[in-house]
């Protein structure tokens, strides 16, 4: 196998609608034929209809992404948060709870 570093988003979208001079379009074809990632983007740029509408379609797709991305982190956040709040209040019930039998031990003698 070629070791290609990927080609950019914008070469494939040119490779896709055909504005590639011939010496870039066979590097691209090159480096889809060696990585299976470019190739099922490739693959799944294809599919897409009106070929003019990609970047708008890939710029939705990745905001898509990255806001899922924060609900998940967002939500981890939470239960962390929920976590270490429960944690330091059990501690703090068992320094209350040391501190009052201490104490009583030490009015009862």
């Amino acid at each position: 196998m070629l070791e290609t570093s990927c080609v950019s988003q914008q070469e494939l979208l040119d490779y896709l609608q055909g504005r590639l001079p011939e010496a870039d379009r066979h590097r691209v074809e090159m480096h889809l034929a060696d990585c299976p990632f470019c190739s099922d983007a490739m693959e799944g740029l294809s599919a897409i209809p009106e070929k003019e509408k990609i970047p708008g379609v890939i710029r939705q797709m990745k905001w898509n992404v990255l806001q899922n991305l924060r609900r998940k982190n967002r939500k981890k956040r939470k239960r962390e948060f929920y976590v270490s709040l429960g944690m330091i209040t059990l501690v703090l019930l068992f320094i209350v709870l040391a501190c009052f039998f201490a104490y009583h031990f030490m009015v009862k003698k």
